[in-house]
């Protein structure tokens, strides 16, 4: 009976030991993959503002050219780079800010399922001046944005399909 409990004893005792080692072989991976993460590439609040300047000059061209198909393209774009913003840059104190484009952007929106180019247009100069409000409140005042004049891109056509 003696000789059972001591290799039970013995068992659970280098089981123990095992389970020891697999935690410090777990968290040695656990601490790789955090390094990893906190490595990974983010982009900055000047990437996706970037990307959304781009997507506020094709939501004219698209606009006035009257393709109301990509302008709600744009518009949409727009937005899920502002979710993006507002996810990924919290550290930013730019982002409670945003909200300032809101309206702007439901005036774009129901223009263009109205598909009324003055509304949009109207619209479009509310958001350009929204953004420029938000650059100044932001210290960003050095950051004007205008309604283009040139398309961002050659190689799209801006008309709608026929």
């Amino acid at each position: 009976m003696k000789i059972i409990i001591i290799l039970a004893v013995a068992c659970l005792v280098t089981s123990a030991c095992n389970q020891s080692g697999n935690n410090q072989q777990l968290q040695a991976k656990i601490d790789s993959l955090q390094a990893k993460v906190n490595d990974a590439y983010k982009p900055g609040l000047g990437e996706f503002m970037m990307g959304i300047q781009e997507h506020h000059a094709k939501l004219w061209f698209a606009g006035i050219n009257k393709n109301w198909k990509l302008a709600d393209f744009e518009v949409h774009e727009i937005g899920e780079t502002l979710d993006d913003v507002k996810k990924y840059c919290t550290d930013r104190p730019e982002i409670k800010s945003l909200g300032i484009i809101d309206p702007a952007v439901n005036t774009i929106k129901a223009a263009i399922s109205k598909q009324d180019i003055e509304k949009f247009k109207s619209g479009f100069t509310e958001l350009t001046n929204d953004c420029n409000t938000c650059h100044k409140d932001n210290q960003h005042g050095f950051n004007m944005i205008i309604i283009p004049t040139s398309p961002p891109v050659t190689n799209q056509d801006f008309k709608p399909a026929k």
